[in-house]
């Protein structure tokens, strides 16, 4: 089958590890898996990422890459892939889909029964596979973790990726005054767009925030300390720009807040928030759709660092 796979690690041009070719066909490891065939699958960063050899070893490749999907199961359902699989041979426990299993970007994929979450019919597979990862991400990050039901006002820094710009949709959809920034003056126009306040980074909110978004890091964490409210929950899951930031710890007891570590979510939320997606006619923020013969040049967008949005691969064509 033909795939899209790790063949080498390059930390300088990750695309020149990506390889385009035939696999062999996915082998369930157990009679609690199955195999989905694969019609729609998403880009994220984790994919560069691998491609530079982080979270992976060379006794790893060739390694399928991909961790996002939407398919048809082996009973003929339309699902979404939850791409979290229990992983005893990780420290963690777990891992995600092209970490320890080969991934979705592929024709078939293998993965746990249990790992099979339906598709609601009002979503297209494209909009259904931008979900597992990034939007899940998001989701957690303002529901389970951000408790973003006991706020008024939301900030998210740093829209524009994948994670930040779902947060924004979501903050929205659940009703949240939305606050966004972004260095780049027509990512700001884009988020003004979806409805939110833009902002450039470190600019002053006319109000305090009850959530706060992080996945930018040293860049804009102080920025995030002095918009949050008293008793504010900010919710980190990445650090684009610098992992040591200087935490000023009177503003954090002070105002008595809560700063959070969170990184993808449940099966069940992502149930959640497919189910939000469709009771609330929200649709993922789609950068570009792309053939899966043209996967080199969707990997190319995404590294390009001008998306905004997902970047989604197109496997019927």
């Amino acid at each position: 089958m033909r795939a899209a796979y790790a063949s080498k690690f390059d930390d300088d041009n990750p695309l020149a590890a990506l390889a385009v070719g035939d696999r062999p066909e996915p082998v369930p490891p157990g009679d609690d898996w199955v195999t989905v065939e694969v019609r729609a699958s998403s880009l994220n960063h984790h994919d560069l990422w691998s491609l530079r050899g982080v979270g992976l070893g060379a006794g790893q490749l060739p390694m399928i890459l991909g961790c996002d999907a939407a398919g048809i199961d082996d009973r003929g359902n339309e699902v979404v892939v939850y791409p979290v699989v229990p992983t005893p041979a990780d420290p963690r426990g777990m891992s995600i889909l092209s970490e320890h299993h080969q991934g979705t970007f592929a024709e078939r994929v293998a993965v746990p029964r249990a790992n099979l979450v339906p598709k609601p019919a009002e979503l297209s597979f494209a909009d259904a596979a931008c979900l597992p990862t990034a939007w899940l991400t998001a989701y957690r990050m303002l529901t389970t973790k951000g408790r973003v039901d006991e706020a008024e006002a939301v900030l998210v820094q740093g829209a524009g990726g994948g994670v930040a710009t779902a947060a924004v949709v979501l903050a929205l959809a659940l009703g949240k005054r939305v606050y966004a920034t972004s260095r780049d003056a027509a990512k700001r126009d884009r988020i003004a767009e979806l409805g939110a306040t833009a902002l450039e980074p470190g600019a002053r909110l006319p109000e305090r925030v009850g959530v706060v978004i992080e996945t930018v890091g040293a860049a804009t964490f102080d920025h995030s300390l002095k918009s949050a409210a008293a008793g504010a929950r900010i919710v980190v899951s990445g650090a684009t720009a610098g992992h040591e930031p200087k935490v000023n710890l009177r503003r954090v007891f002070a105002m008595q807040l809560e700063i959070l570590g969170t990184s993808m979510g449940s099966a069940a939320e992502l149930a959640d928030l497919l189910a939000l997606c469709r009771d609330r006619s929200v649709r993922p923020v789609i950068d570009s759709v792309h053939g899966f013969s043209a996967v080199e040049q969707a990997f190319a967008r995404l590294h390009s660092g001008a998306v905004f949005g997902k970047v989604v691969l197109d496997h019927t064509r």
